[in-house]
């Protein structure tokens, strides 16, 4: 069984910065790309940004240049540094990773149940 669970959301002022974490546990062979998505009220979900397996990044439009993913592989874990926050980013942050088990070898979604950021003053 795999487990993805988020931390770090909150309630932040316009201009300030979070960093989100996301750590995936269970019987893991290996991860894939993992990424970010937000959801906010009314509107579908999208993709904020995503890390392949070797570093490579992609972000939304309306995010680079302020926000950063990472990743540190030995611990199974992607963060998303986020800077000059907006009202217009706040959302439901999830988790998702692409990830390899005895099960899936060739890999498998995998989505943590939310964090919720709140940009206001």
């Amino acid at each position: 069984q795999v487990q993805l669970v988020e931390s770090g959301g909150g309630l932040v002022q316009p201009g300030g910065s979070l960093r989100l974490s996301c750590a995936a546990s269970g019987s893991i062979f290996s991860i894939n790309a993992m990424g970010w998505y937000r959801q906010a009220p009314g509107k579908q979900r999208e993709l904020v940004a995503s890390i392949t397996s070797g570093g490579s990044t992609n972000y939304a439009d309306s995010v680079k240049g302020r926000f950063t993913i990472s990743r540190d592989n030995a611990k199974y874990t992607v963060y998303l540094q986020m800077n000059r926050l907006k009202p217009e980013d706040t959302a439901v942050y999830y988790c998702n990773a692409n990830i390899a088990t005895i099960a899936h070898y060739y890999g498998m979604d995998y989505w943590g149940k939310g964090t919720l950021v709140t940009v206001s003053s």
